[in-house]
C-alpha cells in the first residue's frame, strides 16, 4: 500500500498519473510532485519489501530534483525485476476537490501502462474529493493512495 501527499500552489505545473493537467495551482515537491506516481511507487516498493521512494529516490538530491515521476515509476518496476517480480495491477484512488480527475483517468492510466509495459486494464484509478472536508477539502493539497500487487 502507498500513501503520498503534496500542497497546491501557484506557479507549478499539476502532474498527475504522468499527463499535465491544466489548473491555476499544482503540486510543490522536489521533484513534479505527481502524488498519484509517488503513491503507486511506494505501493510497489512495499510489495517487493523494498522501502519506499523516499529511499530510493531522496528529495535530498540533486539528481531527483525536478524528476519526472515517469522515471521514478520506471526505476521502480526495474528495481522490483531486481528481485524476479513483476507487476500485476494496481488500484489507485486520487482525493481532489479540484479539478475533477475523471476525464483525465483514461489518459492517465494509457501512459502509466507504456511506461510500467502493461495493459492499461491493469492500472485502476479512481477519484474522490473529501466533501469540503480538510486539507484536501480547503484545496491546500491532493493527495492519493494505491494498492499493489506483484508476483515473483
Amino acid at each position: 500500500m502507498g500513501y503520498d501527499v503534496h500542497q497546491l500552489v501557484a506557479g507549478r505545473d499539476l502532474w498527475m498519473g504522468g499527463i499535465k493537467i491544466e489548473h491555476e495551482l499544482g503540486l510543490l515537491g522536489h521533484s513534479d510532485a505527481d502524488v498519484l506516481i509517488h503513491a503507486i511507487c511506494d505501493a510497489i516498493l512495499g510489495a517487493a519489501n523494498m522501502r519506499d521512494i523516499g529511499y530510493h529516490f531522496p528529495d535530498t538530491s540533486a539528481e531527483t530534483d525536478g524528476m519526472d515521476s515517469k522515471i521514478i515509476l520506471k526505476k521502480t518496476i526495474e528495481l522490483i525485476a531486481t528481485k524476479g517480480y513483476h507487476l500485476v495491477n494496481i488500484d489507485a484512488t486520487i482525493c481532489a476537490e479540484r479539478p475533477k480527475m475523471n476525464p483525465h483517468i483514461p489518459a492517465m492510466q494509457q501512459c502509466m501502462a507504456q511506461v510500467i509495459g502493461t495493459d492499461p486494464d491493469n492500472i485502476s484509478i479512481k477519484a474522490t474529493t473529501t466533501e469540503k472536508l480538510g486539507f484536501t477539502g480547503r484545496q491546500e493539497g491532493i493527495s492519493a493512495y494505491a494498492v499493489a500487487l506483484i508476483e515473483k
